[in-house]
């Protein structure tokens, strides 16, 4: 089943090397596609108004202590999760900075075009098909293997070091992320809730389908 994977498949469109300033179009395609995904799922989850991701709720938390704009605390915390890259041997690429940029872009379009559903449960729907998308758009471009963003290759370095599946490395990230951001002060909603436990699924989905499919 999907939520026994450990590694990220290779398809004939995974670049040999993380680290490859020239790959193949099919290579850049997908990874562009699936961080497009990815970006939309995190704006759809805002959109649904139901909570942020964890990442956000610990961003918020922080800035609530020490007096920094979340944007600010977000591009600190990427900084720090790169730093814990290097203990665990992982390499950044070309992937790892269309995945801010992309990811950006996204959330701002969805925010901007996406209207909130107005009753309660098509909110929560929302958020449900947000955490799916999310999975899906993480699985492809992991595949591409042009480097990861920061929170997956640290998901791809722990796995590497403890051997846990995917979908269990991915959880603890998240559940933990979300504790440490609620401690401190940062709102947690339904959808915040969804995300911390279901993306290490639902990206586990992702790279199982894109496995079977390629």
């Amino acid at each position: 089943m999907f939520l026994s994977i450990k590694k990220v498949p290779k398809t004939y469109w995974s670049s040999e090397k993380p680290f490859n300033i020239k790959p193949k179009f099919s290579t850049l395609f997908f990874l562009c596609f699936g961080l497009s995904l990815f970006g939309l799922g995190e704006g759809l989850l805002i959109v649904s108004f139901t909570g942020a991701s964890p990442w956000s709720v610990l961003a918020q938390g922080i800035s609530l202590n020490i007096d920094f704009s979340i944007g600010t605390i977000t591009l600190f915390v990427s900084i720090g999760v790169l730093l814990l890259w290097i203990p665990l041997k992982q390499k950044p690429g070309i992937g790892t900075i269309l995945n801010a940029l992309i990811i950006a872009l996204m959330i701002d379009i969805c925010i901007n075009f996406v209207p909130t559903p107005e009753n309660y449960t098509s909110q929560i729907l929302l958020a449900i098909v947000a955490v799916l998308t999310v999975g899906l758009g993480g699985g492809i471009y992991l595949v591409a293997n042009l480097g990861p963003g920061p929170r997956d290759g640290l998901m791809i370095g722990l796995q590497e070091k403890t051997n846990l599946p995917i979908a269990a490395v991915r959880a603890f990230l998240e559940i933990s992320v979300v504790a440490v951001g609620w401690y401190l002060g940062g709102t947690v909603g339904i959808g915040t809730l969804l995300f911390a436990f279901g993306i290490g699924p639902a990206v586990a989905l992702g790279l199982f389908l894109v496995g079977k499919i390629f």
